[in-house]
């Protein structure tokens, strides 16, 4: 049995995670870090670490003398972080099926389970979980830079997952894209895992496309 302990910054990090992801904090505020400081009940050192985190995962930006905003959407952004996940993970994806074995599988079942799981939950739930899910079909292809870029594009993408599950109807449809492309990877078949992949990852951008139109999202 292995306890994992999470430090106060993790803590704070993953709450305000949660806040960005699902559209709590406002956009073209500077986030109130004396009162955000007061709600959580910590003191401003874990706070800041936090924060500092999450810019250096995207979701944040600071400015001099001003503190840090929420990183506004927009289909530019979309459009490149979908291009490039059709790019490298279809074909990774494939080579995960190919390479995967019996613990592999296992840990890519499980992390379906865990999406599927959270889909009634709550969407900050679903966008960390189909992170997982999506990086467990290609972390099997032995390709390690290729599996860190995927990650790190799916961290990127989150806000956009959720922003394209909200219109009613979506989860369901995922859920099936997702539970197809999960039985083509685990029979090891490597040709339908790439064409499935690449419809979703395609699907997921159309959707986005047609929600933003031209103008920004956030």
């Amino acid at each position: 049995m292995s306890i994992v302990v999470r430090t106060l910054s993790e803590q704070v990090f993953e709450i305000i995670r949660e806040r960005v992801i699902t559209g709590m904090l406002p956009r073209n505020v500077p986030i109130r870090q004396d009162a955000l400081a007061n709600e959580l009940g910590v003191s401003k050192i874990p706070l800041r670490e936090a924060l500092a985190r999450l810019e250096q995962e995207g979701l944040l930006t600071s400015q001099a003398n001003r503190g840090y905003f929420v990183r506004p959407m927009s289909t530019a952004e979309a459009e490149e972080l979908f291009e490039l996940r059709l790019l490298l993970e279809p074909p990774a994806a494939a080579l995960g099926a190919a390479n995967a074995d019996e613990n592999d599988r296992a840990a890519t079942l499980e992390a379906f389970e865990a999406l599927d799981s959270a889909a009634s939950n709550n969407l900050a739930s679903v966008a960390s979980c189909n992170r997982t899910f999506h990086t467990a079909l290609v972390r099997p292809s032995g390709r390690v830079l290729t599996t860190q870029l995927v990650e790190r594009l799916t961290v990127l993408s989150e806000r956009y997952v959720i922003a394209h599950l909200k219109p009613a109807g979506r989860e369901h449809r995922a859920h099936l894209e997702h539970r197809d492309l999960l039985d083509a990877w685990l029979a090891g078949d490597g040709a339908t895992v790439e064409r499935l992949l690449a419809a979703h990852i395609q699907a997921t951008l159309d959707d986005l496309r047609a929600e933003f139109g031209t103008e920004p999202a956030g």
